[in-house]
C-alpha cells in the first residue's frame, strides 16, 4: 500500500479544494453529471490510444495500488482530443482524480474521490504519528485477520467515517492494517450490492470483489485493500 506515496505529491495540495481559491463561478460540477465527463474523458483517451498506440498516464511505481496506478495526465489529452479538463477533475479545481482501470485488457475511465482520499491521508498521519511515540498501533477490535478498528480516543481525535461514493448517505468506517495503512472499509457497500443484484451463489473465493463496485459506478474504492468472499460476506485481505 506504500506506492500511493507517489500521488501525495500531488494529493498535497488537496487543501486547496475548500473552494478558497476557486470561485464559484468556475466551480462547475454541477453543471454536468459526472458520467458525462466522463464518457468525454474516455473517448478523448479512446482516440489518443488510436493515434498514439499508448495511454495518456502518468507515471506511478510498481507498488501503487491497482486502483490508483494508473492517473490521467490531461497534458496529454488537451486541446488535441479534449477541448478542456472536466470541471469536476482536481486540475480544475474539483474533488476528483480521473484514472484508468484495465488498462490491459479495455481501458476504461473512472474517477478516485479525493475528499474520502484526503480524509484517510490525514488519519494516516496520526496514526504515523503515535506509532511512532508509542511504538504501537492504535488498534481497536479485530475485524478480520490483520484488519482493526481505529481507537480514536488512542489518537485524542473524534470519531470520524468517510462519505461513500457509491450511496451519499452512508458512512463507510476507517480500518487500520497490520502494516499500519489506513484503510476505507468498503464492505458495507459491497455488501449492498451483492444483495441488490443477488449475486451471492456466482461469487467465487478468488474473485476481488470491489471490481463488483468498479463495475457498476464511475468510482473506483481509493484506499482500500482486495476484498473475499469469505463466510457469506466481502472481508478485507492482505493484498493490494
Amino acid at each position: 500500500m506504500r506506492g500511493w506515496k507517489r500521488l501525495v505529491v500531488l494529493l498535497g495540495l488537496v487543501g486547496l479544494l475548500s473552494g478558497c481559491m476557486y470561485p464559484n463561478e468556475l466551480r462547475k460540477e454541477n453543471q454536468l453529471a459526472s458520467g458525462e465527463y466522463v464518457v468525454l474523458v474516455q473517448n478523448a483517451v479512446d482516440q489518443f490510444k488510436t493515434k498514439t498506440g499508448v495511454l495518456p498516464i502518468k507515471n506511478s511505481e510498481e507498488a501503487t495500488p491497482l486502483y490508483e496506478k494508473y492517473p490521467i495526465d490531461f497534458k496529454k489529452l488537451q486541446g488535441r482530443f479534449l477541448s478542456a479538463v472536466p470541471a469536476n477533475a482536481f486540475e480544475s479545481g474539483g474533488t476528483a482524480i480521473y484514472v484508468l482501470v484495465d488498462v490491459e485488457t479495455k481501458p476504461t475511465v473512472k474517477m478516485l474521490d479525493l475528499t474520502s482520499f484526503q480524509q484517510a491521508l490525514d488519519l494516516q498521519q496520526a496514526v504515523n504519528e503515535y506509532r511512532s511515540k508509542h511504538a504501537a498501533l492504535p488498534a481497536g477490535e479485530r475485524v478480520a485477520q490483520g484488519f482493526y478498528t481505529i481507537d480514536f480516543a488512542k489518537l485524542n481525535r473524534k470519531p470520524a467515517d468517510a462519505r461513500s461514493v457509491y450511496t451519499p448517505q452512508v458512512r463507510l468506517p476507517f480500518l487500520l492494517h497490520d502494516s499500519g495503512t489506513v484503510t476505507i472499509d468498503y464492505a458495507p457497500e459491497i455488501m449492498r450490492l451483492i444483495d441488490r443484484k443477488q449475486l451471492q451463489s456466482k461469487l467465487t473465493a478468488e474473485q476481488d470483489l470491489r471490481a463488483l463496485l468498479v463495475e457498476e459506478s464511475y468510482f473506483v474504492p481509493a484506499r482500500s485493500f482486495a476484498y473475499r468472499w469469505a463466510g457469506g460476506l466481502p472481508e478485507p485481505i492482505t493484498a493490494p
